[in-house]
C-alpha cells in the first residue's frame, strides 16, 4: 500500500462551488428497441430492427404477455419467455483514451449483452448489477449497437414473480483509467453524541498499473444544509495491485445532524482525485450520521433510542408496473407505509433497486437488506451453480448498498433449513455455509450485523406436523450462531429459545397477516427487534391458485388502496388516535404456509347492505373504549380488550343494518379521540378523480397516479360501483399501466381501460422528456366524466 498524507481544514464553501465535471454519467434509458422473441443473430450490429418497437427502460416484457391459466401461479400466470434489446447510437470523440463503460443496474432474470457484435458482459442474478468496459469496442466514425438478451428462465427458477426484461436503469459512463473503482466509496460514522461525529472514508482506486503512478485523494464532506463541513487530503502511489482500498483518517465533525426514522438528514462526501494537480475523477455519495446497536436486553436501537422494527416483507413488483423500478412508484409505497406507522421492510429475498434505498433514506424506513433465497441454483434462479454464484454476489451487493444509513442488518437468505442438502454443504443446516457468507460480507462492511431468516423453526428441520414439534423445543442449528436470530411465524417460541441461548437477539423477519395483532403484542416487545408482516402489501406470483393472479392476503390491495385491516395496523404501529369501522363481508379463507394458516377475513367499509341484514363488524381502535350508532341510536359502549389475541379489535355481533348511517365514537378517559362513519349512499352517478404528484417533472421517467372514484350525488364514494372507466390523455405523457386493485381480475394492466372495483381504479401516466400541459379524461357509460388538466414541468 502506497504512503498516505492528510490534511484536515473546515472551509465556509458553497454547494455550488465544488462541481467539476470530470467523470460523465448519461442515463441511458431512452430509445431502445424491442422483441419479444429470440431471432437469430440479433446481436449483429448489421441486423435489421426496423420493425422492432421503441420504447424506453425500465421496461418488464412478462408483465405484457397475457394471463395463462397453465403458466406458473408461482410466476403469476405468466408464461416464461426471452426479450431482445437494441439501442444504437454514436460516441463522442472526447471519449477516446478514456475508460467507457455500460453499467446495467439489473437485467431479469438472467441477461447477456453485446457490443457491436462481441459479447462483453453477462449476469446470472438479475436483481444485482454489473458493469461491462466497451472502452476498445467503441467505433468512433459510425454507428455504435448495443444488444441485450434477457431470459425470465424456468418456471421453477424462481418462487415468485420476477418480471423480465431491462427492467432497471442503465447508464453509460466515462471516467479517467486511474479512478474510482465501482462502488468504490465506503462511508461508515462512530463515537456519536450530540455534539460530535467520527466519519470514516475507504476510496478504492482502479488503473494504477504504473509504480510511478502518484494520486492526490481529496474528499469534501457537505451537511444535509448544503454547506461543507469537512476536507481530508490523502495521496497513494507505488500500487502493484489492480483495485487499491484507501482508508483516509477520521474526520471529526461538529453538531452532527442525525439520520432517523423522523430526522432522515443525508450528508454528502465528494471524492476528487488529482494526478499531477489536475482532477481526474469525481465521485459523490450520501450517506447518514446514524448508531445502530443490538442487544438480547433492549432488541435494537437508533441513535439510543429503543425502537421496534414495524414492518413488511414483500417481493418487489409495484403492482400494475410489475418490476419496472420507477423511483416514483417506489416513493409512493413508502410515504403510504409511512402514514400508517410502518418504519420498516425486509427486502424478500432479494436485493431491491438503488432507486428504493435512496428513497428509504430519504423517507426514514429501516432496511433489512437480504441476498437470496435458499441457497441453491434452482431458487437462486441463476444459470451456474450457487457456489459460484455467490463469491460474485456478495461484493456487488454490500459494496452498492453499504453506505445507505436506511440499512441497519445483512439478511445472507431465507429459510435455508428446509433441507440439510441445500447450501453448498450437507447436514449442518445451512450452519457452514453462513459462516464463510459471513466473513465475506463483514470484509466489505464490518459495521452490520448478519442474519437469516429461519424456518423451519426446530432444530433438525422438525416441522409443526411432526410430533417432537412440541416436545423438542430447541431453536434450529443456525440461528444460535447468527448475530441476530431471525425466525419466520416462530414467535411463541422466543421465550423458550431465550431460556436455552441468553445471547440470542430475536427478530420476526415474516409475521402472518390473518393474526393481525397476536404476532405483534404477543413478543416482549421490551426486548425484541421488531417483525415485519409477510405480503402486506398484494403481489403478483405465490398465488393460491386461479383466477387470483398472485398473494392476496394483505393490508393493501395491489392498487395500494386500504383493506379495513390496515386500520388495525395502524392502531397499532400509530399513536395516531385512530377508530375504523369494518364489516365483515364473508368467512375467513386462507391456506396453510410454513406451518401456519395464513389468510384474512373479507371485510369492507361501506354501509351498502340488503335490506333487514344482520352483520358482525369490528371496529379497530387505539382508544380505552368505543360506542356505535346506527341513526343516533347507540348500539352500546365496548372497552379494548388488552389481551394481546384481542387488543384493538373490538367485535360487535348482530349488528342490523339500517339504511343511514353508521358511527363509531372513540375515547380515552371518557373524551372523544377519533371517530369513523359510514353513510348509506345513493347511486353512482358521477366519477372523482385524485392525482398524487404535485411535482411532476418532465425528466421522460416520472410517474403520475390518477385514481378516479365512482360518487353519487352528493359526492360520497360509492364502494360496489363495478362501471368501466376509460381514460383518454393529451399532451406530453402517455398512460403505462391501469389496475383496480382486483389481483383476480383477468383484465390487463396495458391500455386505456379498466373496471371499477371497490369503486375505484387508475391510471399511471409517465411524464415525457418536454414539459406542458397534460389533459387527462375519466369516461364511463353511466357516469359522468370527470377531467383535469396537469402541468408537467422541466426539471
Amino acid at each position: 500500500m502506497g504512503g498516505i498524507i492528510f490534511l484536515l481544514n473546515i472551509l465556509p464553501l458553497s454547494a455550488q462551488e465544488h462541481a467539476i465535471k470530470i467523470r460523465e454519467s448519461e442515463l441511458f434509458n431512452f430509445d431502445w428497441k424491442f422483441n419479444k422473441d429470440n431471432p437469430e443473430n440479433a446481436q449483429s450490429v448489421d441486423y435489421d430492427d426496423s420493425n422492432w418497437r421503441k420504447l424506453d427502460l425500465p421496461h418488464d416484457f412478462q408483465l405484457e404477455q397475457n394471463w395463462d391459466k397453465k403458466a406458473s401461479r408461482d410466476r403469476g400466470f405468466k408464461a416464461m419467455g426471452i426479450g431482445w434489446y437494441r439501442k444504437s447510437f454514436k460516441a463522442n470523440p472526447a471519449w477516446k483514451g478514456r475508460k467507457v463503460l455500460l453499467d446495467f443496474e439489473g437485467i431479469m432474470l438472467v441477461g447477456d449483452v453485446w457490443f457491436n457484435g462481441v459479447k462483453v458482459g453477462k449476469t446470472d442474478y438479475g436483481y444485482l448489477g454489473f458493469e461491462v468496459d466497451i472502452s476498445k469496442y467503441i467505433n468512433y466514425e459510425g454507428k455504435n449497437v448495443v444488444a441485450v438478451r434477457a431470459d425470465t428462465g424456468k418456471p421453477f427458477n424462481s418462487r415468485w414473480y420476477t418480471g423480465g426484461g431491462l427492467y432497471r436503469d442503465v447508464h453509460l459512463l466515462v471516467k479517467d483509467i486511474i479512478s474510482v473503482a465501482r462502488h468504490g466509496v465506503f462511508i461508515s460514522t462512530s463515537n456519536i453524541t450530540e455534539h460530535t461525529a467520527d466519519i470514516h472514508v475507504q476510496v478504492e482506486i482502479e488503473g494504477m498499473m504504473s509504480k510511478k503512478d502518484e494520486v492526490d485523494i481529496e474528499v469534501k464532506i457537505w451537511n444535509p444544509d448544503g454547506q461543507m463541513v469537512a476536507i481530508t487530503q490523502g495521496r497513494i502511489s507505488k500500487v502493484r495491485k489492480k483495485t487499491e482500498e484507501i482508508s483516509l483518517p477520521i474526520i471529526h465533525i461538529n453538531n452532527p445532524q442525525l439520520w432517523s426514522c423522523e430526522t432522515p438528514h443525508l450528508y454528502s462526501a465528494e471524492v476528487t482525485l488529482f494526478k499531477d494537480g489536475k482532477p481526474i475523477d469525481l465521485v459523490k455519495e450520501n450517506f447518514g450520521i446514524r448508531h445502530i446497536e443490538f442487544s438480547p436486553e433492549f432488541g435494537f436501537k437508533l441513535n439510543g433510542k429503543k425502537i421496534i422494527l414495524k414492518g413488511t416483507a414483500n417481493h418487489q413488483d409495484l403492482g400494475a408496473l410489475g418490476v419496472a423500478t420507477y423511483e416514483r412508484a417506489i416513493e409512493k409505497r413508502f410515504e403510504l407505509l409511512k402514514s400508517y406507522g410502518f418504519n420498516h421492510i425486509r427486502t424478500s429475498h432479494n436485493p431491491y433497486s438503488e432507486t428504493f434505498l435512496h428513497m428509504a433514506d430519504k423517507h426514514g424506513f429501516l432496511i433489512v437488506d437480504e441476498l437470496f433465497d435458499k441457497l441453491t441454483q434452482r431458487f437462486a434462479g441463476g444459470r451456474i451453480p450457487w457456489m459460484e454464484l455467490w463469491p460474485i454476489a456478495i461484493p456487488e451487493w454490500i459494496k452498492r448498498d453499504r453506505n445507505h444509513p436506511s440499512v441497519i442488518m445483512w439478511s445472507l437468505g431465507n429459510e435455508y433449513q428446509m433441507d440439510d442438502t441445500w447450501c453448498g454443504f450437507e447436514g449442518d443446516w445451512g450452519v457452514t455455509s453462513y459462516k464463510i457468507l459471513d466473513i465475506m460480507i463483514k470484509r466489505y462492511d464490518p459495521t452490520r450485523k448478519t442474519t437469516v431468516a429461519m424456518f423451519p423453526a426446530r432444530k433438525n428441520g422438525i416441522r409443526s406436523r411432526e410430533k417432537e414439534f412440541n416436545h423438542i423445543i430447541e431453536p434450529p442449528e443456525l440461528s444460535v450462531v447468527t448475530d441476530i436470530a431471525s425466525y419466520n411465524y416462530t414467535y411463541p417460541a422466543f421465550s423458550e429459545y431465550a431460556k436455552q441461548y441468553p445471547h440470542l437477539i430475536f427478530y420476526q423477519s415474516e409475521a402472518a397477516t390473518r393474526q393481525m395483532g397476536k404476532c405483534y403484542y404477543g413478543m416482549n416487545l421490551d426486548k425484541v427487534v421488531g417483525l415485519a408482516y409477510w405480503g402486506a402489501i398484494e403481489y403478483l406470483g405465490e398465488s393460491e391458485g386461479w383466477p387470483w393472479k398472485g398473494w392476496h392476503y394483505s393490508f393493501f390491495d395491489h392498487s395500494l388502496e386500504p383493506y379495513p385491516q390496515a386500520y388495525f395496523i395502524k392502531s397499532m404501529f400509530s399513536e395516531e388516535p385512530i377508530v375504523h369501522i369494518a364489516v365483515v363481508d364473508s368467512d375467513s379463507i386462507g391456506v396453510e404456509w410454513n406451518d401456519v394458516i395464513v389468510g384474512t377475513t373479507p371485510m369492507s367499509s361501506h354501509w351498502n347492505r340488503p335490506p333487514k341484514s344482520i352483520h358482525s363488524i369490528f371496529t379497530y381502535t387505539n382508544a380505552e373504549e368505543v360506542e356505535l350508532l346506527i341513526n343516533g341510536k347507540s348500539l352500546g359502549v365496548q372497552k379494548n380488550d388488552m389481551n394481546p389475541l384481542r387488543r384493538n379489535a373490538i367485535f360487535w355481533r348482530n349488528v342490523p343494518y339500517r339504511q343511514g348511517k353508521i358511527v363509531a365514537i372513540a375515547r380515552r378517559d371518557g373524551k372523544e379521540i377519533a371517530r369513523h362513519e359510514l353513510e348509506t349512499t345513493g347511486k353512482a352517478v358521477r366519477l372523482k378523480m385524485e392525482i398524487d404528484n404535485k411535482h411532476w417533472k418532465a425528466d421522460g421517467l416520472d410517474l403520475q397516479h390518477i385514481k378516479v372514484y365512482a360518487t353519487d350525488a352528493k359526492g360520497c364514494i360509492v364502494r360496489t360501483a363495478t362501471d368501466e372507466v376509460t381514460f383518454d390523455i393529451s399532451g406530453p405523457a402517455d398512460i403505462i399501466a391501469v389496475d383496480n386493485g382486483d389481483i383476480a381480475s383477468h383484465e390487463p394492466y396495458s391500455g386505456n381501460k379498466r373496471t371499477l372495483h371497490r369503486g375505484s381504479a387508475i391510471a399511471v401516466l409517465r411524464a415525457a422528456k418536454v414539459g406542458g400541459k397534460v389533459r387527462i379524461k375519466a369516461t364511463s357509460p353511466s357516469l359522468k366524466s370527470v377531467e383535469q388538466v396537469l402541468t408537467l414541468n422541466m426539471k
